[in-house]
């Protein structure tokens, strides 16, 4: 099932339908969110890392950030389907490092509960 989803990825990245979205759309339309790919990609090699590392207010401020910009390249005209997959990817990758640092700083180091205590 991957492989037959990553192959239409590809067909239609080879496909002239594509070529041509990236040819209408103007040069902040692509150049943006391919440099904003840098944060998920972050997040996503972060996620093999100690979760000691996670930074619970930079979590949830990237996450507030790519909840309003997914919006935003919803709303915008043409719709910027790059900058919107972008950002929801960094979303995902966000919650999943903020599900990370819930369990290990709330869930994995809390002594087991005593009844009576």
């Amino acid at each position: 099932m991957a492989g037959t989803l990553a192959r239409k990825a590809v067909d239609h990245l080879k496909s002239k339908e594509f070529r041509d979205y990236l040819m209408r759309c103007e040069r902040r339309h692509f150049w943006g969110p391919v440099a904003n790919w840098g944060l998920p990609i972050a997040a996503i090699s972060d996620m093999k890392k100690s979760p000691e590392i996670i930074s619970g207010r930079m979590t949830f401020a990237l996450t507030c950030y790519s909840l309003l910009f997914m919006r935003f390249a919803y709303k915008v005209q043409p719709r910027n389907w790059l900058l919107f997959a972008c950002h929801i990817t960094n979303e995902t990758a966000q919650l999943i490092q903020g599900g990370r640092l819930i369990k290990y700083k709330y869930v994995g180091s809390a002594p087991p509960f005593k009844v009576g205590e």
